[in-house]
Protein backbone atom coordinates (compact mmCIF):
# COMPACT_ATOMS: atom_id res chain seq x y z
CA UNK A 1 0.00 0.00 0.00
CA UNK A 2 1.28 3.44 -0.88
CA UNK A 3 1.88 6.26 1.59
CA UNK A 4 -1.48 7.73 0.59
CA UNK A 5 -3.27 4.56 1.68
CA UNK A 6 -4.01 3.62 -1.93
CA UNK A 7 -3.04 0.25 -3.40
CA UNK A 8 -3.26 -0.90 -7.03
CA UNK A 9 -3.78 -4.56 -7.88
CA UNK A 10 -3.35 -6.13 -11.31
CA UNK A 11 -3.98 -9.50 -12.90
CA UNK A 12 -1.53 -10.23 -15.69
CA UNK A 13 0.00 -12.78 -18.02
CA UNK A 14 3.75 -13.34 -17.89
CA UNK A 15 5.76 -16.17 -19.44
CA UNK A 16 2.64 -18.28 -19.95
CA UNK A 17 1.30 -17.89 -16.42
CA UNK A 18 -1.64 -15.86 -15.11
CA UNK A 19 -0.53 -14.01 -11.98
CA UNK A 20 -1.73 -11.42 -9.48
CA UNK A 21 0.32 -8.53 -8.19
CA UNK A 22 0.58 -5.13 -6.57
CA UNK A 23 1.52 -2.32 -8.94
CA UNK A 24 3.92 0.34 -7.68
CA UNK A 25 4.97 2.79 -10.36
CA UNK A 26 6.19 0.69 -13.27
CA UNK A 27 6.91 -2.42 -11.17
CA UNK A 28 4.55 -5.29 -10.36
CA UNK A 29 5.25 -7.19 -7.14
CA UNK A 30 3.85 -10.68 -7.53
CA UNK A 31 1.39 -12.05 -4.96
CA UNK A 32 1.48 -15.68 -3.86
CA UNK A 33 -2.29 -15.94 -4.45
CA UNK A 34 -5.14 -13.76 -5.71
CA UNK A 35 -6.30 -10.47 -4.15
CA UNK A 36 -9.24 -12.02 -2.34
CA UNK A 37 -7.22 -14.60 -0.40
CA UNK A 38 -4.93 -13.39 2.39
CA UNK A 39 -1.65 -13.53 0.55
CA UNK A 40 1.93 -12.41 0.95
CA UNK A 41 4.22 -11.20 -1.79
CA UNK A 42 6.04 -14.04 -3.54
CA UNK A 43 9.29 -12.09 -3.66
CA UNK A 44 9.30 -11.87 -7.46
CA UNK A 45 8.82 -8.63 -9.38
CA UNK A 46 8.48 -7.71 -13.07
CA UNK A 47 8.32 -4.54 -15.08
CA UNK A 48 4.84 -3.48 -16.15
CA UNK A 49 6.09 -3.15 -19.73
CA UNK A 50 7.02 -6.85 -19.84
CA UNK A 51 3.53 -8.24 -19.09
CA UNK A 52 0.08 -8.29 -20.64
CA UNK A 53 -2.57 -6.86 -18.33
CA UNK A 54 -5.74 -8.93 -18.13
CA UNK A 55 -9.20 -8.03 -16.90
CA UNK A 56 -8.30 -7.52 -13.24
CA UNK A 57 -10.68 -10.16 -11.85
CA UNK A 58 -12.73 -13.18 -12.93
CA UNK A 59 -16.20 -12.62 -11.45
CA UNK A 60 -18.89 -15.23 -11.05
CA UNK A 61 -21.35 -12.55 -12.08
CA UNK A 62 -21.31 -9.11 -13.70
CA UNK A 63 -24.14 -6.77 -12.69
CA UNK A 64 -24.84 -3.26 -13.90
CA UNK A 65 -27.01 -0.25 -13.10
CA UNK A 66 -28.61 1.83 -15.82
CA UNK A 67 -29.83 5.46 -15.81
CA UNK A 68 -27.81 6.42 -12.75
CA UNK A 69 -26.78 9.99 -13.67
CA UNK A 70 -29.28 12.77 -14.26
CA UNK A 71 -27.16 13.87 -17.21
CA UNK A 72 -27.90 10.50 -18.87
CA UNK A 73 -31.64 10.50 -18.17
CA UNK A 74 -32.54 13.24 -20.65
CA UNK A 75 -36.36 13.53 -20.39
CA UNK A 76 -36.85 10.27 -18.50
CA UNK A 77 -38.03 10.33 -14.88
CA UNK A 78 -35.58 9.82 -12.03
CA UNK A 79 -35.80 6.14 -11.03
CA UNK A 80 -36.97 5.22 -7.53
CA UNK A 81 -34.45 2.38 -7.21
CA UNK A 82 -31.35 1.23 -9.12
CA UNK A 83 -32.25 -0.25 -12.49
CA UNK A 84 -30.37 -3.54 -12.70
CA UNK A 85 -29.33 -5.67 -15.63
CA UNK A 86 -26.85 -8.47 -16.19
CA UNK A 87 -23.76 -8.68 -18.32
CA UNK A 88 -21.86 -11.97 -18.64
CA UNK A 89 -18.33 -12.82 -17.44
CA UNK A 90 -17.37 -13.47 -21.08
CA UNK A 91 -17.95 -9.78 -21.84
CA UNK A 92 -14.84 -8.91 -19.84
CA UNK A 93 -11.58 -8.05 -21.58
CA UNK A 94 -8.59 -6.17 -20.28
CA UNK A 95 -6.68 -2.97 -20.94
CA UNK A 96 -5.48 -2.78 -24.58
CA UNK A 97 -7.68 -5.73 -25.63
CA UNK A 98 -10.00 -5.31 -28.61
CA UNK A 99 -13.71 -4.53 -28.54
CA UNK A 100 -15.09 -6.76 -31.31
CA UNK A 101 -18.21 -5.54 -33.12
CA UNK A 102 -20.42 -8.44 -34.29
CA UNK A 103 -21.09 -8.46 -38.03
CA UNK A 104 -24.82 -7.70 -37.68
CA UNK A 105 -24.36 -4.86 -35.16
CA UNK A 106 -25.17 -1.35 -36.37
CA UNK A 107 -25.02 1.03 -33.39
CA UNK A 108 -22.41 0.09 -30.79
CA UNK A 109 -21.83 2.78 -28.14
CA UNK A 110 -19.22 3.31 -25.42
CA UNK A 111 -20.32 3.86 -21.81
CA UNK A 112 -17.51 4.84 -19.44
CA UNK A 113 -18.26 3.79 -15.86
CA UNK A 114 -16.92 3.31 -12.36
CA UNK A 115 -16.99 -0.41 -11.54
CA UNK A 116 -17.19 -1.80 -8.00
CA UNK A 117 -15.28 -5.00 -7.18
CA UNK A 118 -16.57 -7.03 -4.24
CA UNK A 119 -14.20 -8.42 -1.62
CA UNK A 120 -16.50 -10.52 0.57
CA UNK A 121 -19.52 -12.75 0.29
CA UNK A 122 -22.34 -10.23 0.60
CA UNK A 123 -26.05 -10.79 1.21
CA UNK A 124 -28.72 -8.53 2.71
CA UNK A 125 -26.37 -5.79 3.87
CA UNK A 126 -27.35 -2.22 4.64
CA UNK A 127 -25.78 0.74 2.87
CA UNK A 128 -23.74 1.46 6.01
CA UNK A 129 -22.42 -2.12 5.99
CA UNK A 130 -21.70 -2.22 2.25
CA UNK A 131 -18.36 -0.40 2.36
CA UNK A 132 -16.82 -3.24 4.39
CA UNK A 133 -17.78 -5.69 1.63
CA UNK A 134 -16.16 -3.76 -1.24
CA UNK A 135 -12.60 -4.63 -2.24
CA UNK A 136 -11.98 -1.70 -4.57
CA UNK A 137 -12.93 -0.02 -7.81
CA UNK A 138 -11.80 -0.06 -11.41
CA UNK A 139 -12.73 1.50 -14.75
CA UNK A 140 -15.16 -0.15 -17.13
CA UNK A 141 -16.80 0.34 -20.49
CA UNK A 142 -20.39 -0.93 -20.66
CA UNK A 143 -20.37 -1.40 -24.44
CA UNK A 144 -23.97 -1.35 -25.71
CA UNK A 145 -25.62 -2.07 -29.05
CA UNK A 146 -28.46 0.45 -29.10
CA UNK A 147 -30.55 -1.08 -31.90
CA UNK A 148 -30.60 -4.42 -30.09
CA UNK A 149 -31.25 -2.66 -26.79
CA UNK A 150 -34.37 -1.06 -28.28
CA UNK A 151 -35.61 -4.07 -30.21
CA UNK A 152 -34.77 -7.26 -28.33
CA UNK A 153 -36.92 -8.82 -25.60
CA UNK A 154 -33.88 -8.88 -23.27
CA UNK A 155 -30.53 -7.03 -23.36
CA UNK A 156 -28.41 -10.17 -23.77
CA UNK A 157 -27.06 -9.29 -27.22
CA UNK A 158 -27.03 -5.54 -26.57
CA UNK A 159 -25.08 -5.63 -23.31
CA UNK A 160 -23.53 -9.08 -22.97
CA UNK A 161 -21.92 -9.93 -26.29
CA UNK A 162 -18.30 -11.06 -26.05
CA UNK A 163 -15.84 -8.18 -25.40
CA UNK A 164 -18.67 -5.76 -24.44
CA UNK A 165 -17.19 -5.24 -20.95
CA UNK A 166 -13.62 -3.91 -20.94
CA UNK A 167 -12.30 -3.62 -17.40
CA UNK A 168 -9.09 -2.29 -15.86
CA UNK A 169 -6.28 -1.50 -15.92
CA UNK A 170 -6.14 -2.18 -12.15
CA UNK A 171 -8.32 -2.52 -9.09
CA UNK A 172 -7.60 0.32 -6.68
CA UNK A 173 -8.29 0.35 -2.94
CA UNK A 174 -8.27 3.31 -0.58
CA UNK A 175 -10.03 5.82 -2.85
CA UNK A 176 -13.09 7.90 -2.06
CA UNK A 177 -15.05 6.21 -4.82
CA UNK A 178 -18.05 8.49 -4.25
CA UNK A 179 -16.16 11.51 -5.57
CA UNK A 180 -13.95 10.56 -8.52
CA UNK A 181 -13.74 12.20 -11.94
CA UNK A 182 -14.71 9.87 -14.77
CA UNK A 183 -13.90 10.80 -18.37
CA UNK A 184 -14.33 9.00 -21.69
CA UNK A 185 -12.40 9.87 -24.83
CA UNK A 186 -13.04 8.62 -28.36
CA UNK A 187 -9.96 8.92 -30.57
CA UNK A 188 -8.57 11.43 -28.08
CA UNK A 189 -11.67 13.64 -28.06
CA UNK A 190 -13.36 14.10 -24.68
CA UNK A 191 -16.93 12.77 -24.84
CA UNK A 192 -17.93 12.20 -21.20
CA UNK A 193 -16.84 13.99 -18.02
CA UNK A 194 -18.55 13.92 -14.64
CA UNK A 195 -17.83 13.10 -11.01
CA UNK A 196 -19.16 10.02 -9.27
CA UNK A 197 -20.66 12.25 -6.57
CA UNK A 198 -23.36 12.89 -9.20
CA UNK A 199 -24.53 9.26 -9.15
CA UNK A 200 -28.25 9.10 -8.38
CA UNK A 201 -27.60 5.97 -6.30
CA UNK A 202 -24.16 5.93 -4.76
CA UNK A 203 -21.89 2.91 -4.51
CA UNK A 204 -23.00 1.74 -1.06
CA UNK A 205 -26.68 2.10 -1.96
CA UNK A 206 -26.15 0.03 -5.10
CA UNK A 207 -24.33 -2.76 -3.26
CA UNK A 208 -26.99 -2.90 -0.54
CA UNK A 209 -29.80 -2.99 -3.11
CA UNK A 210 -28.19 -5.72 -5.20
CA UNK A 211 -27.51 -7.81 -2.10
CA UNK A 212 -31.24 -8.03 -1.34
CA UNK A 213 -31.68 -10.21 -4.39
CA UNK A 214 -28.28 -11.59 -5.39
CA UNK A 215 -25.52 -13.09 -3.26
CA UNK A 216 -22.33 -11.28 -4.23
CA UNK A 217 -19.03 -13.19 -4.06
CA UNK A 218 -15.43 -11.99 -3.91
CA UNK A 219 -14.44 -10.73 -7.35
CA UNK A 220 -17.98 -10.02 -8.53
CA UNK A 221 -18.34 -6.64 -10.21
CA UNK A 222 -21.05 -4.00 -10.53
CA UNK A 223 -21.01 -1.34 -13.27
CA UNK A 224 -22.52 1.77 -11.68
CA UNK A 225 -23.86 3.70 -14.69
CA UNK A 226 -22.60 6.11 -17.32
CA UNK A 227 -22.86 9.92 -17.35
CA UNK A 228 -23.91 12.27 -20.13
CA UNK A 229 -24.30 11.23 -23.74
CA UNK A 230 -22.82 8.36 -25.70
CA UNK A 231 -22.25 7.79 -29.39
CA UNK A 232 -21.41 5.00 -31.81
CA UNK A 233 -17.94 3.53 -32.21
CA UNK A 234 -16.52 2.32 -35.51
CA UNK A 235 -13.79 -0.20 -36.36
CA UNK A 236 -10.45 1.52 -35.96
CA UNK A 237 -11.62 3.79 -33.15
CA UNK A 238 -9.83 3.89 -29.81
CA UNK A 239 -11.88 4.48 -26.67
CA UNK A 240 -10.36 5.45 -23.33
CA UNK A 241 -12.09 5.49 -19.96
CA UNK A 242 -10.11 7.39 -17.33
CA UNK A 243 -11.04 7.46 -13.66
CA UNK A 244 -9.25 9.70 -11.20
CA UNK A 245 -6.87 7.63 -9.11
CA UNK A 246 -7.51 4.46 -11.12
CA UNK A 247 -5.90 5.20 -14.48
CA UNK A 248 -6.80 4.83 -18.14
CA UNK A 249 -8.57 1.84 -19.65
CA UNK A 250 -7.81 1.83 -23.39
CA UNK A 251 -9.33 -0.41 -26.07
CA UNK A 252 -9.37 -0.49 -29.85
CA UNK A 253 -12.56 -1.26 -31.76
CA UNK A 254 -12.41 -3.88 -34.51
CA UNK A 255 -14.92 -5.69 -36.72
CA UNK A 256 -15.51 -9.39 -36.23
Amino acid sequence: MGRDGVARYVRYSHEGAVLFGVLEGETIHELADDFFTPSALSGRSVRLSSVRLLAPCEPSKVLAVGLNYRSHLRDRPVPESPGLFIKLPTTLVGHEDDIVIPPDASEVHYEGELVVVMGKKTKNVSASEAADCIFGVTAGNDVSERAWQRGDLQWVRAKASDTFGPLGPSIVTGLDYNDLLIQTRLNGELRQSERTRDLIFNVQTIVAYVSRYVTLLPGDVIFTGTPGSTSAMQPGDVVEVEIEGVGVLRNRVIAA
